[in-house]
């Protein structure tokens, strides 16, 4: 490619668009000497005429046809991709690509999701549903701009972890179960009743065996569930004793279908995090909505 300067492709494209050089001269606010000398400058550097005076203007010469129909193109695109530039810039369009879990999707994010839609509706929010280890993966591989999870988490030194909320893992049980209730509860009984409680791969899981093998007590759970939703429905059922979360057994608990159960020493209470990533830029959009979320915490 040779090292023609673009400005004199910019000034071309006007003078051949609009037909003339005082036209150009207007819309491009310079003067019409200066557009002239750009044009003379071009044919010049390219090696031939590119316009024909006449009683009306200017027109294209048959090469300055050939040329003009690659570069209305290209200008064209340039000119499409500042506009959508602009519009990401201002907020009227664009994307936010987020990683969660339900339970931090469910009792975090989401009203401050409905907040951001409000004000800026024109940006489109993709929300990748999945357990914290997953999520902190895709934010690595830069296929999020942002994670919102729950303690623990894996270790990686090129994420910024900030804690945004505490939450509180109980266990529940049902009717069946009344021989729990109204009394200390020692974390070794739990071995010898069914246990329902999330899979292996979730940080939750990972929680309640980590903390319950320091006190030398093994569970093996009878189920192992993709949704806490689903821990409450078994639990409901009397299928076993659910380890949960507690804002998903809230309103169980409130109307006395389940209750929990009461230890010497409750499991440590965990925290939701936003984790960001140091090496991977987030788009504009992502960082206005972490400010919408900083504003009400």
């Amino acid at each position: 490619m040779s090292n023609i300067n673009l400005e004199y492709y910019k000034i071309f494209y006007y003078v051949a668009t609009l037909g003339g050089i005082t036209a150009a001269a207007d819309k491009l606010c310079i003067s019409q000497p200066a557009v002239s000398q750009s044009v003379k400058s071009l044919e010049k550097q390219i090696g031939g005429k590119l316009f024909m005076r006449g009683p009306k203007g200017v027109s294209l010469t048959p090469e300055g046809e050939a040329l003009f129909a690659y570069v209305k193109k290209g200008y064209e695109i340039i000119e499409k991709g500042e506009e959508s530039f602009r519009r990401m810039n201002d907020m009227e369009s664009g994307e936010v690509r987020i990683g969660a879990s339900d339970m931090s999707l469910k009792y975090f994010l989401l009203p401050y999701l409905e907040q951001f839609h409000t004000r800026y509706p024109g940006i489109k929010v993709i929300v990748t549903n999945a357990p914290t280890p997953e999520t902190c993966t895709k934010l690595s591989e830069g296929k999020i701009d942002f994670g919102v999870v729950s303690t623990p988490l894996p270790e990686r030194t090129e994420f910024d972890t900030r804690y945004v909320r505490d939450i509180e893992d109980i266990f529940i049980a049902g009717g069946r179960y009344a021989s729990f209730k109204h009394r200390t509860v020692r974390y070794e009984e739990l071995e010898d009743v069914p246990v329902i409680a999330l899979e292996r791969n979730t940080s939750t899981r990972r929680y309640m065996d980590e903390y319950l093998a320091r006190l030398g007590v093994v569970l093996k759970p009878e189920f192992e569930l993709a949704t806490s939703d689903m821990i409450v429905q078994f639990t409901l059922r009397n299928l076993g004793i659910g380890c949960i979360v507690k804002d998903f057994a809230k309103e169980y608990l409130e109307k006395g279908e389940v209750f929990e159960l009461l230890f010497e020493k409750k499991l440590p209470k965990r925290h939701f995090c936003i984790i960001t990533d140091k090496k991977n830029p987030m788009s504009k959009a992502a960082d206005k909505l972490l400010k919408v979320i900083e504003e009400n915490l």
